[in-house]
């Protein structure tokens, strides 16, 4: 029992020093306060997969009141915003120009086809971004199928009726991006918290020389890992609840699943990232190096190829190899999962599985690396 005492004096000792070093210092609040609000606005607010009020250009060659409908179809659309112009011509200088994303020819003999049942329309979108290019024209098909369908209903077409469509978006009824985009923001802020600041805190006491009186005391290195992590996962959590709010209050992004199993995601990815930052800190003497080596182990991948922007199945097989032996796609699946789909035992379980497994080796590879270097 008095060793037990002994070893939690040691730890809560050295746990209230590393505390008040954090509290002392303006970039460690920076980072860990600072960083995730304005992450959480940034991102929520300046990145978005949707598009809207996209401007588009309208040739009518045709002048007929059904090409005038037409147009009214695509100025009722929340997705576009027209502009009528006379000639194409016009039209394709305001394409060079940027002045406009995208072209609606409605061609002379538009009305006379339209009759005949054979109708034709061109759909001109710039394709710079070829992402945006295709979401432009399925807006803009789907416009004309609408219209097309509205019209035929009117005048009454065939008898039999033509074959409706009835579609659902599961999971994000709203279509809207920030359902799947802040769920992965969580991941990043963790990431960042995680292992940018914990990869600095052995290195700084190498640097400082503050290690060598570290030698000299009963610590244990245990107990130095422990006095190291407790600080920087208080501060991370603080950024998860962060997260949590913004996406409740600011973007309305329902969570589905158990708060209790997201929290234990949450907690469990951000022992993987602490793990991460403190084994390069162990291993890595300079700060500056130790920083940078973090930042391209962690905060690049867990953007690029986690899932957090990019369909890992458009990847090469190859690349899909590598996604494997990153913790921020496990991590992303399961914010993912846990807020718009639910709590399901065949994404959550498997998945919070490797993020544990990965967290425990991290954390022994980091215990043997401090026990060389301590002894």
């Amino acid at each position: 029992m008095n060793g037990w005492s002994a070893k939690l004096r040691r730890i809560r000792a050295l746990t209230l020093k590393e505390t008040r070093q954090v509290i002392r210092d303006p970039s460690c609040i920076a980072i860990g306060c600072v960083v995730p609000l304005l992450m959480i606005l940034l991102f929520g607010y300046g990145l978005s997969l949707d598009i809207n009020h996209v401007s588009v250009a309208v040739v009518d060659e045709d002048d007929s009141s059904d090409s005038t409908a037409l147009i009214g179809a695509f100025r009722l659309s929340p997705y576009f915003r027209v502009t009528v112009v006379h000639s194409m011509a016009e039209a394709n200088t305001q394409m060079l120009n940027r002045t406009v994303d995208g072209v609606l020819r409605i061609q002379s003999d538009f009305t006379r086809r339209w009759h005949l049942g054979g109708a034709e329309v061109q759909i001109l979108v710039n394709g710079t971004d070829a992402n945006q290019a295709r979401i432009m024209q399925r807006y803009a098909q789907g416009v004309v199928a609408l219209w097309s369908e509205a019209q035929a209903g009117s005048e009454g077409a065939a008898s039999a009726g033509p074959v409706i469509i009835v579609d659902r978006m599961w999971f994000n009824v709203s279509n809207d991006s920030h359902y799947f985009l802040v769920p992965g923001l969580i991941v990043l802020v963790m990431t960042i918290i995680g292992a940018f600041l914990t990869a600095m805190v052995v290195a700084r006491e190498w640097e400082r020389g503050t290690i060598e009186a570290l030698f000299v005391t009963p610590m244990r290195p245990g107990e130095f890992l422990i006095s190291k992590l407790i600080p920087y996962f208080g501060l991370g959590m603080f950024g998860f609840v962060l997260c949590l709010l913004a996406g409740q209050f600011l973007f309305h992004v329902p969570l589905r699943g158990s708060l209790v199993l997201l929290c234990l995601a949450s907690m469990i990815y951000l022992l993987v990232a602490l793990g991460i930052g403190l084994l390069v800190s162990t291993l890595v003497k300079s700060q500056f190096l130790a920083s940078q080596l973090a930042m391209t182990l962690t905060l690049m991948p867990a953007m690029m190829l986690s899932g957090f922007l990019y369909d890992l199945r458009s990847m090469p097989v190859f690349i899909q190899g590598i996604t494997y032996a990153m913790p921020a796609r496990y991590a992303v699946t399961l914010m993912q999962t846990l807020y718009l789909a639910g709590d399901v035992g065949s994404v959550v379980w498997p998945n919070l599985g490797v993020l544990a497994a990965i967290a425990a080796t991290l954390l022994v590879l980091t215990r043997l690396a401090t026990r060389k270097q301590l002894s």
